[in-house]
């Protein structure tokens, strides 16, 4: 890793003060993920307070929740075990926060104190006796909020939008440090906006268990919100869709495809929507990339527009890219862009997946800004397809996702599923900022998300 010449700035932090906090929420309905249906979540809330060199303090607040089927799957611990090991080390990275003595942007922070916090994920697994260790993409999303609230403080406490202090000026180096020596003299306002876009379309995700029709509603839930696919179209004039398949049963997942197609062109055909996007997301369930390729053949076989339609293929294959060097991406890559998204922690992970025939890249909040935005700047070098995408992140969280999105240039779109799965938990937010939470015209506002910190 290329060593570029440190900066103290004037406008550097120290953390004075770490609190976190949880709250727990039942989903409406069951997400499928991975095989495994998810029926509620645990939210991770942290708050900060630092202090500049001349002294002035200011708070800033982070949120992510704490997604054990996603972050941390396991066929050994228990769901229990695993949320109680992401708490636990959440606690640990909070200590680590309140005796820091480090002073430093947020990224540079956040480069020093995430080694750290992955010894205390090892210590994690001896405190908490589990059988297996904690994964680093675990210890990223129990590091995200902490890394959150430094960008949101740091911003705060200088009365800056966050975005406008990633540059030289701001910065104790050069982004050559972080990832290598081509991204020397650059910095990450070259790879992000200063102020956010105005408005984007929202992926709505369907589910492997959502109700496509009528037929599919086994009980109808009666709270006022949509039941099935034609009646989330029709309110929230969806043109983005995000399909989960199973990877495990192509005859399954190309029916399932053509079956969303079917019921979308004839919602769609009422409404006189002629242009819709698909991305397809296995989860990372496929044993092999010819399964992809045989699903996207006879997806193109089935129904032509429907390949068509589809904008990019997220992970398709497992995470430990190491493992399978086999699971090559080319001839894939060459049909529809595939991003790398459970397998990407770091930029060697980034590097190996380049190397493996990865297309694109699924910039995630709950991996850090820090790490979000150092990776958006390393897939804009190489010409990579770049998305964003969501961990079902509600209230707070989701506004850090969408801002995220709202301020990387080549992110066409935002994928917000907490609406669907935990309306409750938006709601103490949705007052605030209606118009990130209400989609109309199949879009959501993004330009209200300028305020100082991380704009929320």
């Amino acid at each position: 890793m290329p060593h570029s010449k440190m900066k103290p700035q004037p406008t550097d932090i120290t953390i004075r003060e770490v609190e976190t906090s949880h709250e727990h929420h039942a989903f409406r309905t069951p997400l499928k993920f991975g095989g495994v249906p998810v029926t509620h979540a645990t939210i991770l809330n942290v708050r900060v307070r630092v202090r500049t060199r001349s002294g002035r303090e200011a708070e800033g607040s982070g949120s992510m929740p704490l997604s054990t089927i996603w972050a941390f799957p396991s066929k050994t611990i228990s769901e229990p075990q695993r949320l109680e090991a992401m708490k636990t080390l959440a606690e640990k990275i909070a200590g680590l926060l309140r005796d820091s003595d480090l002073c430093a942007h947020p990224v540079e922070l956040s480069h020093e104190l995430e080694p750290e916090a992955l010894k205390l994920a090892a210590k994690t697994k001896r405190t908490c006796k589990l059988a297996e260790p904690v994964p680093k993409l675990c210890t990223l999303v129990v590091f995200s909020p902490f890394d959150a609230a430094l960008h949101d403080a740091y911003g705060k406490v200088h009365g800056r939008h966050v975005y406008d202090c990633y540059g030289a000026e701001w910065m104790n180096s050069d982004i050559a440090r972080y990832l290598d020596a081509s991204f020397a003299g650059e910095y990450l306002d070259r790879y992000s906006l200063r102020r956010p876009k105005a408005r984007m379309p929202l992926y709505h995700l369907i589910g492997a268990l959502d109700a496509l029709t009528d037929a599919d509603v086994k009980e109808r839930l009666l709270d006022g919100l949509p039941n099935t696919l034609g009646e989330w179209i029709v309110k929230d004039q969806l043109t983005h869709l995000k399909i989960k398949l199973n990877g495990d049963n192509a005859d399954w997942d190309i029916a399932r495809v053509l079956a969303i197609e079917r019921v979308t062109a004839e919602t769609q055909a009422q409404r006189g929507v002629n242009r819709w996007a698909y991305s397809l997301d296995f989860n990372e369930q496929c044993k092999s990339v010819e399964y992809l390729l045989e699903v996207l053949r006879r997806v193109k076989e089935g129904s032509p527009v429907a390949f068509d339609r589809v904008a990019y293929v997220e992970q398709p294959t497992a995470r430990d890219l190491k493992a399978h060097p086999e699971n090559k991406m080319h001839e894939a890559a060459k049909l529809k862009p595939v991003v790398i998204d459970e397998s990407l922690t770091d930029y060697e992970t980034f590097l190996l997946a380049r190397e493996q025939g990865y297309s694109g890249v699924a910039l995630k909040a709950c991996k850090g800004q820090s790490q979000a935005l150092l990776m958006a700047a390393a897939a804009q070098k190489q010409n990579m397809f770049l998305c964003v995408q969501d961990l079902t992140c509600p209230g707070q969280s989701f506004l850090h996702s969408a801002g995220l999105a709202a301020h990387i240039g080549p992110v066409t779109a935002i994928e917000g599923n907490s609406r669907q799965y935990m309306p409750q938990a938006n709601a103490p937010w949705a007052e605030k900022f209606p118009g990130v939470f209400t989609v109309r015209d199949g879009m959501i506002e993004t330009g209200c998300l300028d305020k100082p910190g991380m704009g929320h």
